[in-house]
Parts: structure tokens; C-alpha cells; sequence
């Protein structure tokens, strides 16, 4: 499945309480590094689209992937080095919730737990938290770093050739196959 538009993987509006295009323009508003940059927005889109297809075959909470995809990289100071911006994340996601979209207090612990541990190279028994990482990680192919299976659930396994070849040409390959 490859999503081309935005309306094809938006998710229902209860979830949010402005629009996801203006919580993203919001989000922008406040990113200190380069929107261009390897963890800016076309990064964001393609762990969207990565936390989207994985969740759905696993039964991950999508409105959490959702949100994570845009907010995991969105506390960084700095391109490089900045070990502390998945703790800055979860904080701004806290300060978000009840103001510009409304998760569950479960829901809101499963996505302060992603954000706080998405680049500490860990893996995790819950399909959401696991999710999460795995779309953030199937992009490393824009650093130059093909993902390492084990740190791939099974799902996410399946898709680190479509997911690198992406990351590296920056467009969406043409086969729709991935690893059985």
C-alpha cells in the first residue's frame, strides 16, 4: 500500500481538535532546525507512511503513530547530536494533548513512551511503541545507514529494502513488493 495524498491515510477528526494540517504548520512554527534537513518534514511524511502500513497489519494504535511521526523529531536543536530531543517531544506532545488533539490516557502513555525511547536503539514487546520506532527506523537510508533487522519487528522486517530505497532516492519506488 503506498499513499500518495494525505486524504488517503487521514484519520478520523475526533482524534484532533484543529485540523493535522494546522497542527503540522503549528509544529513547523516552532521547528529549530532546518525543515529541509534530514529530519524534517519529508522524514516525518515517510515515517507516516512506514507507521501507517506496519500499524495496520499488526493492530498498533494509529492515531498514536500518527501523531508520533510528526512529533518524534520535532523538539531537536540541532541535526546531529541531540540526545535529549525524544525527551522534549514526549513533554511537547503532553502540552499538546487537550489543546490541539485528544488522546486517551493510555494512548498518551504509549506515545510519550515512543517519543522518550525512539533513538536509543531499543526494541519493544507493544505492536504501537514498536511501530513507532520501526517507521522512524526503515528511513535511515537518508543518513546513509541501511536499518538493521534486529531492531525490526518481524512486519517492519519485511520492508527495509522498499524503505531504504526510498529514503536514499527520496522517491517512492515503483515496486509495491516487499520481503515475505
Amino acid at each position: 500500500m503506498i499513499f500518495t495524498n494525505e486524504n488517503e491515510f487521514s484519520l478520523p477528526l475526533r482524534v484532533f481538535m484543529i485540523s493535522q494540517s494546522d497542527l503540522l504548520k503549528m509544529i513547523l512554527e516552532q521547528f529549530k532546525v532546518s525543515k529541509t534537513g534530514v529530519h524534517g518534514p519529508s522524514h516525518w511524511a515517510r515515517v507516516k507512511h512506514h507507521g501507517m502500513v506496519i500499524g495496520a497489519k499488526v493492530g498498533a494504535d494509529l492515531e498514536v503513530v500518527n501523531l508520533f511521526a510528526f512529533l518524534h523529531d520535532s523538539q531537536r536543536e540541532n541535526e546531529y547530536s541531540d540526545p535529549e530531543h525524544g525527551l522534549r517531544a514526549a513533554k511537547y506532545a503532553k502540552q499538546l494533548n487537550h489543546v490541539f488533539f485528544e488522546l486517551r490516557y493510555d494512548q498518551m502513555s504509549l506515545l510519550t513512551k515512543a517519543l522518550e525511547g525512539h533513538s536509543m536503539g531499543d526494541v519493544h514487546t507493544n505492536p504501537t511503541i514498536q511501530t513507532c520506532w520501526d517507521a522512524d527506523r526503515l528511513d535511515l537510508g537518508r543518513v546513509g545507514i541501511k536499518p538493521a533487522p534486529e531492531f525490526l519487528s518481524k512486519e517492519g522486517q519485511k520492508w527495509i529494502d522498499f524503505a531504504y530505497e526510498w529514503s536514499v532516492t527520496g522517491k517512492v519506488p515503483s515496486h509495491h513488493e516487499v520481503n515475505s
